[in-house]
């Protein structure tokens, strides 16, 4: 004898339609979840290239920088620039140079000592 279907529960008749709502609803949530995670690993690639590319500038701008800096206080620049201001700076003569000899072999005392002991020399 058939059943009749008015008498089976609710949760019966509407049971696989609910698992198959869910089953959907579970492959479109992994979909969106898979296409988020890809944009953002776009986008983090997208970013890495551009820091990288910022690094290589940065680095080319910092040995033009270098090689400005070594131009500029070498002693012809510096001399030529002394020269365009008129500052009336030159080399020291011979006898205006003071050379200092350190001894040598001896540990080094406390500093007291030190300007006592070349202070007593003539």
């Amino acid at each position: 004898m058939a059943k009749n279907r008015k008498n089976q529960s609710v949760a019966i008749r509407f049971g696989p339609a609910i698992k198959a709502l869910l089953l959907c609803s579970l492959f479109v949530a992994a979909g969106v979840g898979y296409v988020w995670q890809k944009s953002l690993i776009a986008e983090l690639g997208q970013q890495m290239k551009t820091r990288e590319t910022e690094l290589v500038r940065f680095h080319d701008q910092n040995k033009k920088l270098r090689e400005q800096l070594a131009g500029l206080t070498s002693p012809e620049a510096l001399n030529e620039r002394v020269r365009i201001l008129k500052l009336g700076l030159e080399l020291p003569k011979s006898d205006q140079v003071l050379r200092l000899i350190e001894p040598a072999g001896q540990p080094p005392g406390r500093p007291a000592t030190l300007v006592k002991q070349y202070a007593a020399r003539p």
